[in-house]
């Protein structure tokens, strides 16, 4: 069975940082893409980062230059630094899964998926 869960999240201040973390149980799948994606109230969740298992990366234009997704192979770990986070950045953020390895935000393409964890980013 695979699970994702993610976990830090939490509350700052504008122009402040944070990193979340996703752990994958379970997945053997030797090609894949990896992206987290957030969703804010009252809007529909987008795709904001991926990276495949060919290194290759997608940002959304919204968090690019601020936002840096990462990997580590050893804990088996999902990663997305936020540097400079705004009050739009406000949003339940959730890891996502896929056993192909191009990049792709649309969250129709997704089929396994973390709990969420949430960010509030103050003014």
């Amino acid at each position: 069975e695979v699970i994702l869960e993610e976990s830090g999240g939490g509350s700052v201040q504008a122009g402040g940082s944070l990193r979340l973390s996703c752990r994958l149980t379970g997945w053997t799948y030797e090609y894949y893409c990896l992206t987290w994606f957030r969703q804010a109230p009252g809007k529909s969740r987008e795709g904001i980062a991926a990276l495949s298992s060919e290194s290759t990366t997608l940002y959304a234009d919204s968090v690019k230059g601020r936002f840096t997704i990462s990997k580590d192979n050893a804990k088996n770990r999902l990663y997305l630094q936020m540097d400079n986070l705004q009050p739009d950045d406000t949003a339940t953020y959730y890891c996502a899964a896929r056993p192909f390895p191009q990049l792709v935000l649309d969250r129709d393409r997704y089929h396994r998926w973390g709990q969420g964890t949430q960010v509030t980013v103050s003014p």
